[in-house]
């Protein structure tokens, strides 16, 4: 299948309600979801929305054993999540940088419930629930935002903790990441 483009922020497209998933282990939903691997795969994502590539349905996929933009980050397992219900399991926030394949080259301190319980469906309408914790719980939640039509720039408190990459390494504030980034 092919990569797809990814929309960038400013897109109206990515400022859509997708709609929910009603058929399931279907050819088009598979064809979507290996376009949506690919990209994800091609770009070095931790994760991918399906309306990061236009497609306004409500599927996430996120996962990786290694991943280049978050190198000390242990790994996530490969999930397709469509339908997705999250539910905070507490009042507790964390803060961390996050980046986004819709917001090249830039990244923002975003808080997110630290502990979260998500469930959906697998590709063949399969329900399934997880909970999870810090970096995996904060995938998740930046992944559903995109379905609600939310991209991370809007869940930043403090504007001074938004900037481009390069410009955050050469002044220290984070760490060099790869040229993926």
């Amino acid at each position: 299948m092919p990569v797809r483009d990814v929309l960038k922020m400013g897109d109206p497209l990515l400022r859509r309600v997708a709609e929910e998933v009603t058929m399931f282990g279907t050819p088009t939903l598979t064809g979507m979801i290996q376009d949506m691997l690919d990209t994800m795969a091609a770009l070095s994502g931790a994760g991918i929305a399906a309306p990061q590539i236009g497609i306004n349905q409500r599927i996430v996929i996120f996962g990786f054993d290694k991943n280049p933009r978050y190198p000390h980050i242990a790994p996530i397992p490969m999930t397709i999540l469509i339908n997705p219900v999250i539910e905070p399991l507490s009042d507790e926030m964390h803060e961390m940088w996050e980046g986004c394949l819709s917001v090249p080259g830039m990244r923002g301190m975003v808080p997110r419930y630290k502990h979260i319980r998500y469930q959906g469906r697998d590709a063949q309408g399969v329900a399934f629930e997880r909970i999870v914790s810090d970096f995996h719980a904060r995938v998740v939640q930046h992944e559903c935002d995109h379905l609600d039509g939310v991209l991370y720039p809007q869940r930043i408190v403090d504007m001074t903790q938004f900037g481009f990459i390069d410009e955050l390494t050469r002044a220290g504030i984070i760490p060099a990441l790869s040229q993926n980034s």
